[in-house]
């Protein structure tokens, strides 16, 4: 009984630390809509990007990777010549690639040179598969894709300075989180070697999911065997995508044991130990308990039984690591062990784990992340746990983590109208299949979204034709009316959208009017503004709202302005300093409060100058003096920026300077310092040039 309680509430435990069945599904849910859209919509010419690793399952921890997958979208690789008649090369234009894995360790294979059947020029993938190809032995006539040349080829186009890890290109993301990218080929079909995996899924997972994944088949990556007869040309299979649906198909319970394998390796295990030195990974662990739930080890995989499931998953690895050999779960003739866990190395790894299984379960008091539960049961042996999720997890909570998946993920790449159409087609189209209550949101936002985008590019093709007042005044009809559905679909800030193309096309007195009215919206109390929220009076203005409604009434986010759009001339070197610098944002992010008040300046100096200046002080202040409840502190950087344009505009030179100083001194997340050195450097020109015409005039 014992047992049972400290089991549940290590459960509740980890639901708060890695998510409840709900916060997981939001998460999941947000990620799908938006790949589903951009994989829909992906040209034959270019290369998708499917998001996979713990990110993607669900997990949000700070201080992991994120980990992307990326391919060709018009090669195509194949296990026999006879899968050919699948495709049409000459209308699609699809190269095929044929495997040969007769020479190579279970789980890699050779990739021949494929034959193009359309220009090269077309393709800027088939150049980099060309150069990457070799020739492995003069008895073979065949060309092969060098799995090593093909990942130095594409390590730098995420970033210049990407390093090789793995199969990856690795680096940073604006200072802020590490990422992989595995960049290689996808498979439509399933690997033979992979065909006994299909007879040993008689219990988990369900034939529905089975299905699925077979239909999914498999991805490629640039990595050979260390021990294969090629090393330096061998390909592995990679099984990212039907991991993710075996994730997706466990229940929460073996999800959060999943989790806490997770916590117990980083933080008994591989703690202190550098990247060499650590011989178990997340993978292993994800590996052991795909293994344990198909092997039906426990009856019932509950809350009670949580711990009972971990000690299970626990005496999995410690055989594996006394035989030195952990099978993987779809060619278990893999050893993912093979010239890593062995020797002395292995030994003591199994010295470890063993001392730690003779412990029992309590050697998870050495964990840092849930010895205070542990300790909380065994000091009250009584103690009764609550497990039921909607009492673990605040509704405002759950509110606030949906709305920042989906603010951070809405936003497609935008590049031209037609991809924009694109966009809403398949929107329209999947908004027909079923769909839980969060898909449907971030369809909405993406709507609004690419609405948004829509507009502005309409107006920026239309404005650039001379002569073409008719053709400009029907796309501004059409840019007005898309802005305006926008607005009723989106958040409360999204009215600024609005406000923005009001203000461009001079259409000052109506851009005021539309600012006035967000004022009013602003100023309700209980708004959500990013991570900043009273909750006791959020609660209180849309409690058990739809989210739909909380999203339109109670709902602020950043104005995104995308790199490839027009929108204020005033920002435009900001938008081309972050798109030319070496990590490339793809947008600006203007905290609301921000954008309202240079809005409201920029269109009083045209219709009341006095009153202009009134905006320029709310702005100050609020740049000034704002700790990070209205404007988010890593934001300071263009809220800084904004604040010294609109001085300059002023003619206040001395205060702009002072705000483009403080700029520079931010957190550079827009990577605008190319533009704020440039505006400097401007000031001391015409403050140069206007002391001269001083001199001139004293003399």
């Amino acid at each position: 009984m014992a047992l049972q309680t400290l089991s549940e509430s290590v459960y509740v435990e980890l639901c708060l630390e890695i998510g409840t069945p709900q916060q997981v599904a939001i998460r999941r849910d947000v990620l799908d809509v938006r790949e589903s859209v951009i994989h829909k919509t992906a040209k034959t010419n270019e290369h998708v990007t499917m998001s996979s690793g713990s990110y993607r399952e669900g997990y949000r921890y700070e201080d992991s990777d994120i980990d992307f997958v990326c391919w060709s979208n018009d090669h195509r690789v194949l296990w026999n010549s006879s899968q050919a008649k699948f495709y049409n090369i000459h209308e699609d234009k699809y190269s095929l690639i044929l495997c040969d894995n007769s020479e190579s360790p279970p789980g890699f294979t050779l990739l021949r040179s494929p034959l193009y059947a359309f220009p090269l020029k077309e393709s800027h993938w088939a150049k980099l598969v060309l150069l990457s190809c070799v020739r492995i032995s003069t008895e073979r006539k065949d060309l092969y894709i060098s799995s090593a040349l093909y990942r130095e080829i594409t390590r730098p186009l995420i970033k210049p300075n990407s390093t090789v890890h793995g199969p990856c290109s690795s680096g940073r993301l604006d200072n802020l989180k590490d990422y992989d990218y595995a960049f290689g080929f996808v498979s439509d079909f399933w690997p033979p070697s992979a065909s006994s995996w299909i007879g040993r899924c008689h219990s988990w997972p369900p034939p529905h999911v089975v299905d699925d994944i077979i239909r999914g088949g498999c991805h490629f990556v640039a990595i050979g065997h260390k021990f294969g007869e090629h090393p330096d040309d061998e390909w592995r299979i990679s099984f990212s995508q039907a991991e993710r649906k075996l994730v997706y198909a466990m229940n929460h319970t073996q999800f959060l044991i999943y989790g806490l394998l997770k916590c117990f390796v980083k933080e008994l295990i591989n703690k202190g130990l550098n990247e060499e030195e650590k011989l178990l990974c997340s993978y292993h662990m994800k590996t052991a308990v795909f293994w344990a739930i198909q092997q039906n080890t426990i009856a019932h995989w509950c809350p009670q039984n949580l711990l009972e499931g971990f000690w299970v998953c626990f005496k999995i690895l410690l055989k594996w690591v006394y035989e030195g050999y952990c099978p993987n779960f779809f060619i278990p003739e893999n050893n993912m062990f093979l010239g890593k866990v062995h020797g002395a190395a292995q030994w003591n790894l199994f010295t470890q784990l063993h001392g730690l299984y003779e412990k029992g379960i309590s050697f998870l008091l050495q964990s840092l992340s849930f010895s205070s539960c542990f300790m909380d049961v065994l000091c009250n042996l009584k103690l009764s746990v609550c497990t039921d999720e909607r009492l673990l997890i605040p509704e405002v909570e759950i509110d606030k983590e949906l709305f920042l998946e989906i603010y951070q993920k809405c936003a497609l790449p935008m590049i031209n109208l037609g991809t924009c159409m694109k966009d809403l087609h398949v929107v329209e189209q999947l908004m027909r299949s079923p769909l839980t209550e969060s898909q449907i949101l971030m369809l909405q936002a993406l709507t609004t979204n690419t609405l948004q985008s829509s507009a502005f590019m309409l107006h920026d093709k239309y404005i650039k034709i001379p002569g073409g007042n008719k053709k400009m005044y029907i796309a501004d009809k059409r840019s007005s009316y898309m802005l305006k559905l926008a607005a009723k679909f989106g958040c409360v800030s999204d009215l600024l959208y609005n406000a923005i193309y009001l203000y461009i096309t001079f259409r000052h007195r109506e851009a005021l009017s539309v600012i006035e009215m967000t004022k009013v919206k602003l100023a309700q109390p209980g708004l959500m503004n990013g991570e900043q929220v009273d909750p006791e009076k959020y609660t209180k203005a849309v409690r058990r709202r739809s989210w739909s409604y909380k999203m339109k009434h109670a709902v602020l986010n950043n104005i995104i302005l995308h790199k490839s759009i027009c929108y204020i001339k005033e920002l435009l070197p900001e938008q081309q300093s972050s798109s030319e610098s070496q990590i490339r944002r793809a947008s600006l992010h203007i905290p609301p409060f921000i954008l309202l008040h240079m809005l409201e300046f920029l269109c009083r100096r045209h219709v009341d100058p006095m009153r202009a200046q009134t905006a320029l002080d709310h702005l100050k202040i609020l740049v000034h003096h704002d700790q990070g409840v209205l404007v988010n502190r890593v934001l300071k950087d263009i809220s800084w920026e904004i604040l010294g344009i609109c001085q300059h505009i002023t003619g206040n030179h001395k205060a702009a300077l002072y705000s483009y100083r403080q700029s520079l001194k931010q957190f550079p997340l827009h990577k605008i310092d190319t533009a704020t050195q440039k505006r400097i450097q401007d000031l001391y020109t015409q403050n140069r040039i206007q002391d001269s015409y001083t001199i001139l005039y004293q003399r």
